[in-house]
This record gives C-alpha cells, sequence and structure tokens, in this order.
C-alpha cells in the first residue's frame, strides 16, 4: 500500500479486520440459527412419533403383526434433518415399538419388549435389539440412499421415493430377520405359523402397503415442504 499515508492505511486495514469479523460472527450466528432449527424440526418429528404411538394411526393389529405407520416421520427426519436426527426419530420409534409390547402385550411382544413373558416364553436382550436396531437404521440410512441417489443426479421427489421405498422393505427384513435368528421357534409357536411363511405374508401383503404409502407419502411431503426447507437451508436447490 505505498503511496498511502500511514493514518489511511491504517484505517483501511482497521475496516478489511471489520469486515472480516462481522463475516465470522454472521457465520456463527448462522450456524447457531441452523442448529435451533434442526433441534426445533427434531422435536416436533419425536412429538408426532408418540402422537402415532398413542393413538390408533401408528400401530394397526393385524392378527401376529403390525401394520404400522411409525417409518414415515423417521424416514422424512433422516431425508430432511440428516443421518443423526433421522436415527434419533427411529429410537424413539424403537422405544415407542418396546413400551406398546411391554404395556399391551400381543402374543409375539417376547420379541420386542424384555420385560414380556408369554407362552413361557421371555424378552431379553435381543428383543432390544429387534426393537430398536432395525428403526434406527431406518432414519440413518433413509439419508444415505437419498443422498446417494441425489449424487446420481435423481430429482428430489425421485430421490427421496427410491430412499423411501428402499428403506421401509429394509426395514421390515431387518425386523423379521432379527425375530427369525433370536425367536424362531418360540415366534412360530407363539404365531401358529412358521416365521418363513410369517415374512412371506408380511412381505406380500402389509410390507408392500407400506412399501407403496411410504413411496407416495414421503415425496409428496418433500415437495410440499421445498420452500420452507430451501428458506431454512436444509435442503439443495434444484
Amino acid at each position: 500500500m505505498h503511496g498511502f499515508p500511514k493514518f489511511c492505511q491504517k484505517k483501511y486495514l482497521f475496516s478489511i479486520r471489520c469486515i472480516l469479523r462481522e463475516r465470522q460472527e454472521g457465520k456463527i450466528m448462522n450456524k447457531s440459527r441452523k442448529r435451533i432449527q434442526k433441534l426445533t424440526l427434531a422435536a416436533f418429528f419425536v412429538a408426532i412419533e408418540i402422537l402415532m404411538a398413542v393413538t390408533p394411526i401408528g400401530f394397526i393389529p393385524v392378527g401376529a403383526i403390525n401394520i404400522t405407520t411409525m417409518h414415515l416421520p423417521v424416514i422424512l427426519s433422516g431425508i430432511i434433518l440428516g443421518p443423526v436426527y433421522g436415527a434419533l426419530t427411529g429410537f424413539v420409534f424403537g422405544f415407542c415399538s418396546m413400551m406398546k409390547a411391554t404395556l399391551a402385550p400381543g402374543i409375539t411382544s417376547f420379541c420386542f419388549s424384555p420385560f414380556i413373558t408369554v407362552g413361557g416364553v421371555s424378552g431379553n436382550f435381543a428383543s432390544i435389539l429387534i426393537a430398536f436396531v432395525p428403526r434406527i437404521l431406518l432414519g440413518f440410512l433413509s439419508f444415505h440412499i437419498y443422498l446417494a441417489m441425489r449424487r446420481a443426479k435423481a430429482g428430489r421427489v425421485v430421490s427421496s421415493a427410491v430412499s423411501a421405498a428402499l428403506n421401509t422393505l429394509i426395514h421390515t427384513l431387518l425386523v423379521m430377520g432379527l425375530i427369525w435368528l433370536f425367536f424362531g421357534q418360540a415366534y412360530a409357536a407363539a404365531a401358529g405359523i412358521s416365521v418363513g411363511a410369517v415374512i412371506i405374508a408380511v412381505l406380500t401383503s402389509n410390507g408392500i402397503l407400506e412399501i407403496i404409502v411410504a413411496a407416495i407419502v414421503i415425496p409428496a411431503l418433500v415437495r410440499a415442504l421445498k420452500p420452507q426447507m430451501e428458506r431454512m437451508g436444509f435442503y439443495d436447490k434444484d
């Protein structure tokens, strides 16, 4: 900065520092605001999950199995808020599932609650794994499959539909697979049908219904929320 008087140089440098400080403070405030917004949305998804759990719309009993809609907030949370908050919402799903099996037990509730004994068969640590692991992975994988589709240049609606459908299928297979692994004979005796037959029945009946519902509802919500989410910085611009 040759040719500038010293006081001008100092004033110029001071102005640069002020601008840089303001920008840094702005970035910190934006990060803080976004964190608060994420926490608020996460609390909203958790509240919806709990509401669905204590009303008939969350779990619809059909014989030895339940048709569920509780996977929908978990998938949406993962897509919008990311894998951590998606997994958190999935944890709540698992907790609600365990509590329902404990407080309103059915013939196969020992698969989901370590506190229940049905027909001489008691739940154990495996029950916790069945209740929580598939649900946590549901929220975690929803984000990553959605992100993989977006990186493959798929549109937001298509990406969310594929993520919703695949994760619903993975969730169903994990739940039934873990039941077969840990409680195969006991489950077959309680349900009066082999686990293999139940898995086939689930996949060809309510499993397909859950996949179709997820593949329709999730993209519709993602599209409807687009203006708000873009304004909050949760969606990338198309």
